[in-house]
């Protein structure tokens, strides 16, 4: 068994505000569309009902669930519909209204189609939904159950765990493992990660794809810098990154160095408050913890990048050095910009390389906490969700600040230790408060830790393993009411108006 989880999958493209609770369903609901549709039943149904149970039905509303599973069944993706879809599908549904199953058949469908369980529990998962289909005569077409298990994997009810299409040749189970690996072949973590990717896709699809998701989240961030209002739901929460910039470069006009850790909160806030409105967001691992990796990302490509901080391994697509052999593997593009004279596409191409170490990095991190415990709130608390993402973004950080592979597992273990036990508890179930904030704090958390690593050896007395399973046991011993269910903590000590 391999820990290994795809970047391709770890870091999904979808909409906010969450990936359990809103990308998760809506992939459920598509797959049992799409379902209907394979085995030629679509035709057939009259009615379809939906059950939400356990945390998506404690919380669904506020995490727009009964929308997303309306825009699954009507064929959209996350990763590639208008989030303006998503938004009010189920909610602003009127009387009499219709449902077009995957975008084809035509079926009478109504609010009350979708039920709310809050107080059954599914032994298979916290996050838990029921999706039925009958004809006119009531008989049933399709009952399937599924589970949303963190960061947009879904899991259905009597199937297993989806394997790689093909053997990995860099398997490992934990960190130890992943350690020995690299040291027996003289591999950085994230050229097994690289290599693991490229038994999947040719490398020049590796590195366009880690491009569009560095894009994607490059994106985020800029949105979320530049718009204003207020944000969905009874919270009435006022954005506040847009603000912060125009402080900040206004700051910066008048002559003041601002730190650059003000930019990196800024950085956070901004795509948590785009996941909040339901935009475009970046699984990374989920949306509840979206904006630690791209801050951190980001704070490296505008303050560290070019300053000569590890800058010296930028050699090839990954920001490394380990021979020629992989010169250009990115293609041309690349190669022609490292030859250019254009200063700026030089340091640009630069960046990249270093961005894909960072979420090469991360991915082969990430991985160990999906595999040996969770980065799902409604599994194991805020700690599964913004720990692991802390953890990841300490990591990647390391990594291009030219760390090695033990300084870079012993930045992981220093973000995660101090998360532990954090508890997952939205105000009126929305990813608000206290998440918007937590995000920033964690980005804070994850630079304090890679610098921390960074000034050390490597050498440390807890090890990534020994965290891990720690938050595991952890998530298991915690109160559900801790666990995204919005049943303790802040969500039952502030008044919601």
């Amino acid at each position: 068994m391999t820990a290994y989880v795809s970047a391709f999958d770890l870091f999904s493209i979808g909409v906010g505000p969450s990936s359990s609770h809103t990308v998760g369903p809506m992939r459920a609901a598509l797959e049992f569309a799409h379902r209907l549709r394979s085995t030629g039943t679509i035709d057939r149904v009259a009615r379809i009902g939906c059950t939400l149970y356990g945390s998506l039905g404690a919380t669904g509303i506020g995490h727009g669930t009964p929308d997303a599973v309306v825009a699954g069944l009507r064929g959209l993706a996350p990763e590639s519909c208008d989030p303006a879809d998503v938004r009010a599908a189920w909610t602003d549904l009127r009387e009499g209204a219709t449902l077009r199953i995957d975008g084809s058949h035509e079926i009478a469908f109504s609010k009350t189609d979708i039920v709310f369980e809050p107080r059954t529990r599914l032994p298979g998962h916290p996050n838990a939904m029921t999706i039925a289909a009958w004809d006119a005569a009531g008989g049933v077409v399709a009952d399937e159950t599924y589970y949303s298990v963190g960061g947009g994997f879904i899991r259905r009810d009597g199937e297993d765990a989806k394997l790689a299409s093909a053997p990995l040749p860099y398997s490992y189970a934990d960190a130890a493992s992943l350690l020995a690996l690299c040291d027996e072949h003289g591999l950085s973590i994230a050229e097994v990660a690289r290599l693991n990717e490229t038994a999947e896709r040719p490398e020049e699809e590796v590195a366009a794809g880690l491009d569009a998701i560095w894009d994607a989240m490059a994106a985020c961030v800029d949105n979320g810098l530049h718009s204003d209002g207020v944000l969905p739901g009874m919270l009435k929460v006022k954005r506040r990154a847009s603000m912060i910039r125009a402080q900040l470069e206004e700051a910066e006009a008048d002559g003041h160095r601002e730190l650059p850790g003000e930019w990196l909160g800024a950085f956070a806030l901004a795509v948590n408050e785009e996941n909040a409105a339901g935009g475009r967001v970046v699984t990374a691992p989920t949306n509840g913890a979206a904006g630690i990796l791209p801050a951190v990302a980001m704070y490296w490509w505008r303050f560290l990048a070019d300053s000569g901080l590890g800058a010296g391994n930028a050699v090839t697509p990954y920001g490394e050095l380990v021979g020629s052999a992989l010169l250009g593997f990115d293609g041309t593009k690349a190669i022609d910009a490292a030859q250019s004279d254009d200063d700026e596409a030089v340091a640009d191409a630069n960046r990249r390389r270093g961005i894909r170490r960072f979420l090469l990095t991360a991915t082969a991190l990430g991985s160990l906490f999906k595999a040996n415990a969770s980065i799902s709130g409604a599994e194991g608390g805020c700690q599964a969700e913004v720990g692991s993402a802390c953890a990841m973004a300490a990591g990647g950080l390391t990594a291009v600040m030219g760390g090695t592979n033990r300084q870079i597992e012993n930045a992981a273990e220093i973000a995660m230790e101090h998360h532990l036990g954090l508890t997952c508890d939205p105000i009126g179930g929305l990813v608000q408060i206290p998440c918007i904030e937590r995000n920033a704090i964690a980005a804070s958390t994850a630079v304090t830790a890679a610098r921390l690593a960074l000034r050390g050896d490597g050498s440390h007395y807890v090890s990534l393993d020994a965290v891990v399973e720690t938050m595991r046991q952890t998530g298991i011993d915690m109160s559900t009411k801790y666990k995204e269910t919005s049943e303790g903590g802040l969500a039952v000590n502030v008044i919601e108006c």
